[in-house]
C-alpha cells in the first residue's frame, strides 16, 4: 500500500525576509483519494503563521493541488497544500 505526504508550503517571515517553508502535516496509507481527501480536511483546518488573524479565507482546489489565501491587515498570505508518494526514508 502506498504511504502519502500530506505537505503544506507558506510563506515565513516578515518584509524582504519571506521565505518558502514545508512542512508535513502527517502520513496516509492508501489509495491517492483518500490521501487527497486527507488533505482537504488539514487544509480547511490549518492555521498558518500569517496572518495571525485573517479577515478572509478562501480555499481553493485544482486537481490534487489545495491553496489557502488569507486577507491579513495589510498583506494577502496563501499556502499551497499538495499530496506526495513517499519513495524512501532515511530514518525507516
Amino acid at each position: 500500500m502506498p504511504r502519502w505526504g500530506l505537505l503544506a508550503e507558506q510563506h515565513v517571515g516578515t518584509g524582504e525576509g519571506k521565505q518558502w517553508s514545508i512542512s508535513v502535516l502527517g502520513h496516509v496509507e492508501g489509495t491517492r483519494e483518500e490521501a487527497v481527501a486527507a488533505l482537504r480536511e488539514q487544509a480547511e483546518q490549518y492555521k498558518p503563521q500569517h496572518p495571525y488573524r485573517p479577515k478572509r479565507r478562501v480555499l481553493y482546489r485544482d486537481g490534487d493541488t489545495f491553496l489557502l489565501v488569507l486577507d491579513g491587515t495589510w498583506q494577502v498570505f496563501h499556502c499551497r497544500f499538495t499530496v506526495a508518494e513517499q519513495l524512501s526514508d532515511s530514518a525507516a
